[in-house]
């Protein structure tokens, strides 16, 4: 998978918006709290580099990216998934030209329930621990939910989009289940079979509330397709563009990104022509695309790239992007390196007052500190990792 998120939030004094820093990753501000689940560890692809699971870092054409495993991610059950409750009868969602653009809001929720988190209240004499909180575990971070858990799924869910809506915070989301996930790489597993994935889908749903939330859809589910026959290729895209009407019907201002990879991945034209098939051009399912998960790749390539994806892609003119920063300080490593690189840096801030056209979000998707599997075991906080990334 593409290089692995990592949940990285700075010490927050004041609330309100967050400023976007440069990529040299300084300090923010912000209230919410880091990831429930850590971010999967996602495996490298072919040439491009790229980080996977936070997930690890992604593989792609130049240098290779990586998986995605989390800690919370298990080997699905191979049975068949029980009912889900509670079962949601869900309006068709308006047609596109009804559909207004819905502002993201400046303000990001951080979990108070994460690895990070855990590890600064458990070593307040650690000498890296004033670093690591102020740079990592007071920033706003995704929440990854990675294990096929289809009775539990929709009151997890249910627990953060209730805590940020109490904080008037914005959470981010990322939903990581589908069948055959990193083509069976460092973060394999999810969910059984799609009829399995669109039941848990359905109850990921609807535990999303009525507020401001942010979906990262299913991190190297597009970019990393290659490993799937033509046919399979399909029935996936097919259930990921019914996930996005799934979601964005069960709450109207949920705002739901597709996977687009990262500039060193897959070219332009064949990425926004699988994005077409997924889901991601019809404002039904889609508010636009993320990139850079759990990899390395500067903001500013990343800008280009994703505005290249969305011209390609056609659609809405509301249709926008999202880039994770989490550890994209430094660039991508020369050598292609995906597995915990030496020096990495954080990005910058996550905020949703970026400045530039289209781009809706720097986010810090995958969780910084979070080892892709070669500092730590996948997916642990590693404080040695943490503290190279923040110092």
């Amino acid at each position: 998978m593409v290089a692995a998120a990592s949940v990285v939030v700075a010490v927050g004094t004041a609330t309100g918006l967050l400023s976007a820093l440069d990529d040299g990753g300084g300090s923010g501000s912000e209230e919410a709290r880091p990831a429930v689940t850590s971010s999967p560890l996602l495996a490298p692809l072919p040439a491009r580099s790229s980080a996977t699971p936070a997930p690890s870092a992604s593989k792609s054409p130049s240098p290779a990216p990586s998986a995605r495993t989390t800690t919370e991610t298990r080997k699905p059950s191979r049975t068949p998934s029980p009912s889900l409750s509670p079962s949601v009868t869900r309006p068709e969602p308006a047609p596109e030209a009804e559909r207004a653009p819905v502002p993201v809001s400046p303000r990001l929720y951080r979990n108070p329930d994460s690895k990070v988190l855990d590890w600064v209240r458990d070593h307040p004499d650690d000498p890296r621990r004033p670093v690591i909180e102020a740079e990592i575990a007071d920033r706003p971070a995704a929440v990854w939910f990675a294990d096929f858990s289809p009775s539990t799924i929709a009151s997890r869910v249910r627990a953060v989009t209730a805590g940020a809506a109490g904080t008037g915070r914005v959470p981010v989301l990322v939903p990581y289940a589908v069948p055959d996930r990193d083509c069976g790489g460092a973060s394999q597993g999810g969910a059984p079979d799609l009829g399995a994935y669109d039941g848990w889908i359905d109850a990921f749903a609807a535990g999303l509330g009525s507020d401001e939330v942010i979906v990262i859809l299913e991190p190297d589910s597009v970019a990393l397709s290659d490993c799937l026959s033509a046919d399979r290729r399909s029935a996936r895209f097919a259930s990921l563009a019914r996930a996005g009407r799934v979601l964005k019907a069960a709450n109207p201002r949920a705002r739901v990104y597709y996977d687009a990879g990262h500039s060193g991945w897959n070219a332009v034209a064949k990425q926004a022509a699988r994005l077409r098939q997924a889901g991601a051009a019809s404002a039904a399912s889609s508010d636009g695309v993320f990139s850079n998960v759990s990899n390395f790749h500067r903001t500013g390539d990343e800008v280009a790239y994703d505005r290249r994806v969305l011209d390609a892609l056609g659609g809405p003119v509301s249709l926008g992007a999202v880039i994770d920063t989490s550890r994209n300080g430094n660039g991508a490593p020369a050598d292609g390196e995906w597995c915990d690189p030496d020096g990495r840096k954080l990005g910058r801030a996550p905020t949703t007052s970026t400045g530039e056209a289209r781009i809706d979000a720097y986010l810090w998707v995958k969780l910084p500190g979070e080892s892709d599997g070669c500092k730590g075991a996948p997916g642990t906080f590693t404080p040695s990792y943490a503290y190279d990334l923040a110092r």
